[in-house]
């Protein structure tokens, strides 16, 4: 069988490719990840921005280090938004505070809610350990049936292959730290 081209200018055109190189349906990689078809659609289309936990676990099934899911283009961009490298997805935003790379396991991000949001969408889970530590607001964190209110200075370290959501009660916006292990 012929290799596909693997041409791609963005994050959703490389996941494209990745997925039709590997043969999977759309339907197959969302039991695989747990998220819907639908969202993986929207995220191949480029018109959503994918879950960090998504990203990581995309890295896994497709075997790639999750700095080589960026395209060369995509790279350039970053490099020249200096001011900020925040990524939006619905109500929060995250700006990595490491460097990706094929032999690193743990990933930081600054994660910023907004105020009076619950959550929106599929609940995130992905192999590995997370922590999290509530550096202005607070926020609610739902870990499977566990429900825990974490205000300013507070934290929570988990087992985050388990279905977990944020969402940020307070009137204001929500700064966290948050650190995820993957193996």
């Amino acid at each position: 069988m012929p290799k596909k081209d693997t041409t791609w200018k963005t994050f959703g055109q490389r996941i494209r490719a990745l997925r039709e190189e590997q043969e999977l349906s759309l339907e197959v990689l969302a039991h695989e990840t747990g998220y819907s078809a639908d969202l993986l659609g929207k995220i191949e289309d480029d018109s959503t921005v994918p879950p960090v936990s998504l990203v990581i676990q995309l890295s896994h099934i497709f075997k790639i280090d999750v700095d080589q899911l960026e395209s060369a283009e995509e790279k350039k961009a970053s490099r020249r938004r200096l001011k900020s490298h925040k990524k939006r997805v619905d109500s929060y935003a995250y700006t990595p505070l490491s460097r990706p790379g094929s032999d690193k396991h743990l990933r930081a991000y600054l994660v910023t809610i907004d105020p009076e949001t619950g959550h929106k969408g599929v609940e995130y889970h992905h192999e590995g350990e997370e922590f999290v530590y509530v550096l202005k607001g607070g926020i609610t964190l739902r870990i499977g049936d566990n429900v825990t209110k974490l205000k300013e200075g507070g934290y929570l370290h988990f087992n985050s292959a388990l279905h977990h959501t944020l969402s940020n009660p307070s009137k204001e916006t929500t700064e966290l730290l948050v650190i995820v292990y993957v193996p």
